[in-house]
């Protein structure tokens, strides 16, 4: 009897709270937090709470919907819940959870989709994962390139919002190119149209034409091919790019053009080497000639000097 007053209370009080953000009962301990999404960019939230002998609340993601909530024990069991807040930011309460509990609900409207990316923006206030479908190959978060290879998707660690990009159908350019008596694939990853593509063995480095701007662009190399560490020009200017190792000798390097042009792509070793040779050069000369002429100064300097000191004794025993 006690039982049944004490919930009637609380489903009152969940009722009665006009606080689209207000919680009852203390946050949950989340053993599990994440975000599922299938081959058509459906979206389920999943919850793993832990035990507690008291009511506990959950926040829901951003896009939840209500009405596809399921809350049920680790046995399968249907558990009773309420809903605080029915807008993008609501909660949920759970009575007393007496054995692991998983919460489950689906997003809606959480994708934006330009040309071929599509584009997630989403947070949590607590560590989450993503996991992706099994035909989704590299993300970009935060325009930074993940290869997921063979993970099944990212960890965000210390919560927080992040930006997820990737491609709906993955465009891909494949170009074969020789150096000495081998032969090295160069995959190019991008919306852009590619042109001019060419492998320079003389400056070792690879370049190619983009035809459209703000748009990703990843290649993937094996790196006996350039060697590392690299630079990236865009019509002869340093850009910025992220590196990452996509499987074993193997690199992927990725940036965002802000122009078209042409992308050149070489060892930075191999061409510092060859600029410190020319500027050490030039600066062996100077080096030569400067202390010569500040020595040439100090000498005059001194002699003056002693000039002025001895006409001041003179003046003085003149004036004696």
């Amino acid at each position: 009897m006690n039982k049944i007053v004490f919930l009637s209370l609380i489903i009152f009080a969940l009722i009665a709270i006009p606080i689209a953000n207000a919680q009852l009962g203390a946050p949950a301990y989340q053993k599990l937090t994440q975000l599922i999404i299938d081959e058509s960019e459906n979206i389920q939230a999943k919850h793993v709470i832990g035990v507690s002998n008291s009511p506990v609340s959950v926040n829901l993601f951003e896009g939840a919907i209500t009405d596809s909530i399921t809350v049920t024990n680790e046995d399968g069991q249907k558990l009773e819940f309420g809903i605080v807040g029915m807008g993008d930011y609501g909660s949920i309460t759970i009575f007393a959870p007496d054995k692991n509990t998983i919460v489950k609900y689906n997003l809606e409207n959480m994708f934006r989709q330009l040309d071929n990316i599509l584009t997630l923006n989403i947070g949590y206030p607590k560590p989450f994962s993503i996991i992706f479908s099994e035909e989704t190959e590299l993300i970009f978060l935060n325009d930074v390139i993940i290869e997921l290879v063979d993970k099944k998707g990212i960890s965000i660690n210390s919560g927080g919002y992040v930006n997820v990009d990737y491609y709906s159908e993955i465009p891909k350019y494949m170009e074969e190119v020789r150096w000495e008596e081998n032969k090295f694939d160069v995959k190019i990853i991008t919306d852009s149209k590619i042109d001019k593509f060419n492998f320079d063995q003389e400056s070792k480095s690879i370049s190619f034409q983009i035809n459209e701007k703000n748009k990703f662009v990843t290649v993937t190399i094996e790196e006996e091919l350039l060697g590392g560490p690299y630079t990236i020009l865009l019509n002869n200017e340093k850009i910025k790019y992220n590196k990452s190792i996509s499987r074993e000798n193997y690199v992927s390097l990725s940036m965002k053009p802000q122009a078209v042009g042409e992308i050149m792509i070489s060892n930075s070793e191999y061409n510092d080497g060859l600029t410190k040779i020319t500027s050490n050069n030039t600066l062996a000369i100077e080096s030569e000639s400067t202390p010569n002429d500040y020595f040439i100064w100090l000498v005059l300097g001194g002699v003056l000097i002693i000039v002025v000191i001895v006409v001041i004794i003179i003046m003085r025993k003149i004036k004696k």
